[in-house]
């Protein structure tokens, strides 16, 4: 191979290969970039810091019990954390898409922190007689291992956001719930005019739906605690110290603030991926609620003069090139588009999980990919959404009032007391004359006047009012 000072020669099992000179990964990182040059997309955040953490807790464990020189177990250590703080965030170049298994992604990991800590040993990069990135920094690991737990941890942490956005959301539409209380409207099913119902009860409904998701989020979330790591390239642990892996699950705990256990069989935690599986999918439910959602805040907002107008949105910027003055539901909008991604990051995700073969799946940098950018995406735009949307929500009394008023569904009340037949026909009659449902109802002398004008009332069809029954609005949910 010719010099280049902006190079330096490495060389792995295949053989020689030039890396450039500024770089702290090495041969096989190099490879991966000439390999898959793919989509241009790398490594979540998310990934590159479970990954340091996982390894600098295992360099202080290896170094703690003696498998590792003390000062090259510090050294490593400090690398790692620097990679876990995101200090090297750029030299971790291979593509999202790449060999099965991540094993070059693990090898990018391994080779940065063999450099960096070769560096602060007084070494050079490239150089791996000082540290090197497999019987060092890799002691008593393997891609197969180390991969899908750094998966669940960076996951696992990015739920923490996600899991506190979805509580806001579902605070703020309670919040609004409770400003609302005392407005009634009518219902719509099958988008049909339906019998009355207050307004409060129908925002209130959205927060228990995102607590609904809570709940099955945080559960998953629970699962991906569970970590193979120590078992090795199959499960069975070959070359990895289960009291080094012990220490190393402790120290974890301790710097990210959760209890990572062991699970309980390592075998089944390298063949399946479940708790993934789970995770992207309580994010896809949670999608799917958030796209109705938006939808029907887009309904009720519609208008402002020829639509249903009963809630007016923040405006946030002008709607139209061309149509001066008019205003779009954009945060509503944005969330729904959001939210497609997150279903079909979740199709992404359930296609590499079931693709496991034997005692692998070696998908697993297509879930990083899909799960981690969902929880991300899905995070970020909720609380836009709360923040920008949700939060400055208006009701407009008087429309909904009139909706209430003028709904034919009234008419389901008299159901008891003159019959299903009688009372469509009086629909009908009010439907094809024009003419109001108790004007009708008081000329037929269908019941006494005053029985009439209570039961045909919006609010008493509607029920009692939500101050008097507050349970209908779900508390706050952890």
């Amino acid at each position: 191979m010719p010099r280049n000072p902006s190079t330096r020669r490495e060389r792995d099992s295949l053989g020689p290969v030039l890396v450039p000179r500024c770089a702290l990964y090495g041969a096989q990182t190099q490879r991966a970039v000439e390999n898959y040059p793919i989509s241009g997309r790398r490594a979540a955040p998310a990934l590159i810091a479970a990954y340091g953490w996982l390894k600098a807790c295992m360099a202080e464990a290896n170094g703690g019990l003696g498998l590792l020189p003390r000062t090259t177990a510090r050294a490593i250590a400090r690398a790692a954390r620097e990679v876990a703080e995101h200090q090297l965030d750029q030299h971790f170049v291979v593509d999202a898409f790449q060999a099965g298994a991540g094993v070059s992604f693990h090898m990018n990991v391994n080779e940065v922190i063999a450099n960096r800590a070769a560096e602060l040993l007084g070494g050079r990069r490239g150089a791996y007689d000082v540290v090197h990135p497999n019987d060092h920094v890799n002691l008593g690991q393997s891609t197969n291992d180390t991969f899908p737990s750094a998966l669940r941890i960076a996951l696992r942490m990015e739920f923490d956001p996600l899991l506190a956005a979805v509580e806001r959301a579902g605070d703020a539409f309670r919040a609004k719930a409770r400003q609302f209380a005392g407005i009634v409207k009518s219902g719509r099913t099958h988008l049909q005019d339906a019998v009355p119902l207050w307004l409060s009860e129908e925002l209130g409904a959205y927060g228990a739906a995102l607590a609904a998701c809570h709940r099955e989020l945080a559960q998953a979330a629970d699962e991906l605690l569970e970590l193979g790591l120590g078992g090795s390239a199959a499960g069975t642990g070959l070359n990895a110290n289960r009291r080094a892996t012990a220490l190393a699950l402790r120290e974890l705990s301790k710097h990210t603030g959760h209890r990572w256990r062991t699970a309980p069989d390592l075998f089944q935690a390298m063949q399946s991926q479940q708790p993934v599986a789970r995770a992207s999918s309580a994010m896809r439910n949670l999608a799917l609620e958030l796209i109705r959602i938006s939808n029907d805040l887009r309904l009720l907002a519609s208008g402002p003069m020829t639509g249903l107008a009963e809630i007016e949105l923040p405006a946030l910027q002008p709607g139209s090139s061309i149509m001066p003055g008019k205003v779009n539901p954009v945060m509503p909008e944005m969330l729904a588009m959001v939210s497609f991604q997150v279903v079909g990051n979740d199709v992404a995700a359930a296609l590499a999980v079931q693709a496991g073969q034997l005692e692998l799946n070696v998908m697993m940098p297509a879930m990083a990919l899909a799960t981690l950018d969902s929880a991300t995406i899905l995070a970020s735009a909720l609380d836009a959404f709360t923040n920008r949307c949700v939060k400055g929500i208006q009701a407009n009394a008087k429309r909904c009032r009139a909706y209430a008023d003028a709904t034919l569904a009234l008419a389901t009340g008299l159901n008891p007391h003159i019959g299903y037949t009688r009372t469509a026909k009086l629909v009908q009659e009010s439907l094809r004359t024009g003419r109001p449902l108790v004007e009708l109802a008081l000329e037929q002398r269908l019941l006494p006047a005053a029985q009439l004008r209570r039961i045909l009332d919006p609010e008493r069809a509607a029920g009692m009012k939500p101050a008097t029954r507050s349970s209908r609005i779900p508390n706050r949910q952890a």
